[in-house]
């Protein structure tokens, strides 16, 4: 199972970089006496802690914040879709480049995604996505970068309904629909959740700590350190190297 956005997709890479600076603006409204670099310090704490889940649950937190300071906070869904259109923003002319052919999807995935998932599919393994992103972008996003093929059906976002979505979900109906056991479950990802939810079930965990804005094939020391905090088996930058993981992972090397 892959998380998508930073575990293969690089669309919308600086996500938190617009998601954490609206939270400090509206904290701010509150009237607080914290100063601007405390709210901004806060929110990425619980922005990161929170990554992997559905949005709609760093907006939960939010409005949680906005009210312990004695504000009016607004619902969950107004903070998520004031977030979206910010990000859109941000991320519009990436998904044109891509749907008009002036952008090939290498550019937009972490470096050896698709040699990796190429890789895996020989190997015989059933490839699964779920991403805490809306489901109909997810699917957009991954046609946008001709990753298909590789997941068909197996694509799960976030729902309307957030009580009928996540990726503990997912994972147990993998492992009922193939009637496995958690150890024969793999799993990718560059966040503190599904890396989390992979470890509860006693699957492997191979955390990305992808350095998604330089490419650079070094890790992120930040998500190198929390995913490491939080049990994954393999730390990788990116998936350059994805010969040897798959060798590794398999016991053939």
């Amino acid at each position: 199972m892959f998380d998508f956005d930073g575990t293969l997709s690089l669309i919308r890479e600086g996500w938190p970089e617009v998601m954490v600076p609206m939270m400090v603006e509206v904290l701010t409204r509150t009237g607080t006496t914290e100063t601007r670099q405390q709210l901004h310090q806060l929110a990425h704490n619980f922005v990161m802690e929170l990554n992997g889940k559905q949005t709609i649950y760093q907006m939960i937190r939010l409005a949680e914040e906005v009210d312990k300071r004695g504000g009016n906070s607004k619902p969950p869904l107004e903070y998520k879709q004031m977030y979206h259109e910010r990000l859109m923003v941000r991320i519009r002319s990436r998904r044109e480049d891509l749907r008009s052919g002036n952008v090939p999807p290498t550019d937009m995935l972490v470096p050896g995604s698709i040699d990796v998932l190429r890789s895996l599919r020989r190997k015989g393994a059933q490839l699964y996505l779920a991403s805490g992103t809306d489901e109909h972008y997810v699917r957009e996003e991954v046609e946008l970068l001709q990753l298909t093929s590789f997941f068909g059906e197996h694509v799960y976002g976030a729902l309307e309904d957030h009580r009928s979505f996540s990726k503990a979900q997912v994972l147990q109906r993998i492992l009922e629909v193939n009637q496995v056991q958690g150890v024969g479950l793999l799993g990718f990802g560059d966040g503190y959740v599904e890396i989390q939810n992979i470890k509860s079930v006693g699957g492997t965990a191979v955390a990305v700590a992808s350095d998604e804005s330089g490419r650079s094939g070094q890790p992120d020391p930040w998500k190198r350190n929390r995913l490491i905090g939080v049990g994954a088996d393999v730390v990788i930058p990116d998936f350059r190297e994805c010969k040897d993981l798959v060798d590794y992972l398999w016991g053939t090397r």
